[in-house]
């Protein structure tokens, strides 16, 4: 009788037997695409910056305006908790819960090609913070970045290192349910093949890509995103694309989501709003627009 690789894996584990992880492979999603639609707190940056005192809105304040709009799932940056307390992140995940919103994940700002070793471990914890911070809030998946190569090193081992990195905190993030999400996010994954440079490398089945259709300033960025989309274990788009050396222009947005069902994605597509109009005109007619793209 055969059994499957998790099955082997669970079987070595009680046996006391070390097992190598292997590097993950493309996503297999069986059945039909199933969307869920979120908003990120990050659209609304300027209202939320702790930097104003007090801000414009709070969480709870987004949470709210999020529930009024065509939204399943709201993510929350880590940039715009004022605090970071159980009894906080439990009053934001019961908030959501009565609004019918699920909190999809988080998102913190990391860099793990740090050369200086207490820095490097300052950033994974960092990390590891969030991964349970998420797991509080309920939230599926947290994205994390990369990051860029520090003056006089050589990419490759910037890359090995950042490798070592998203893997420890793949070990944490198996004791809380919670999946990594490497951003396509320049520095060393500022194309297609830098990124799935690391994405083939990290051995664990906690990880995956979060795809931002914003963030490649390639010749061709639809081209460099479906060639990370089977990767994604959440999808994040934004309203515009930036062509290598031209500046923004409207995203297609249909062309997008045709590339997700190409794939048989099933998960959060999340609105990131960073163009210039009033994200609180724009967002909504935005969400809008998306909503019945993936209807």
């Amino acid at each position: 009788m055969s059994i499957t690789r998790r099955q082997w894996m669970a079987a070595t584990a009680m046996l006391g037997t070390a097992t190598t992880a292997s590097a993950i492979e493309p996503i297999r999603r069986n059945g039909r695409t199933s969307f869920k639609l979120g908003l990120a707190a990050y659209s609304f940056r300027q209202a939320l910056d702790l930097r104003r005192k007090p801000p414009a809105m709070n969480l709870e304040g987004f949470i709210d305006q999020a529930a009024g709009w065509p939204v399943d799932a709201v993510e929350l940056t880590a940039y715009y908790f004022p605090e970071t307390t159980p009894a906080y992140l439990a009053r934001l995940k019961a908030r959501c819960t009565r609004l019918g919103l699920d909190i999809s994940g988080a998102a913190v700002g990391n860099n793990f090609c740090r050369r200086d070793a207490d820095r490097m471990k300052e950033e994974i914890d960092s990390v590891k913070r969030w991964i349970e911070h998420t797991s509080r809030l309920g939230g599926k998946t947290i994205r994390i970045f990369a990051g860029a190569i520090e003056r006089g090193e050589e990419e490759t081992v910037a890359r090995r290192r950042a490798i070592a990195a998203i893997e420890e905190c793949c070990e944490h993030a198996a004791q809380f349910g919670v999946l990594l999400a490497l951003e396509n996010h320049g520095g060393i994954t500022a194309t297609a093949d830098q990124l799935l440079e690391i994405v083939r490398a990290v051995r664990s089945e906690w990880f995956g890509v979060n795809l931002d259709s914003g963030n490649f300033r390639t010749a061709d960025p639809y081209d460099d995103l479906a060639k990370i989309a089977p990767f994604a274990v959440v999808a994040q788009l934004k309203t515009e694309i930036h062509r290598q050396g031209k500046g923004p222009e409207e995203a297609d947005l249909k062309r997008l989501v045709d590339m997700l069902r190409k794939i048989h994605y099933r998960g959060y597509v999340v609105l990131e709003y960073e163009a210039a109009e009033d994200a609180a005109v724009a967002v909504p007619r935005h969400l809008r627009t998306l909503r019945e793209l993936l209807s």
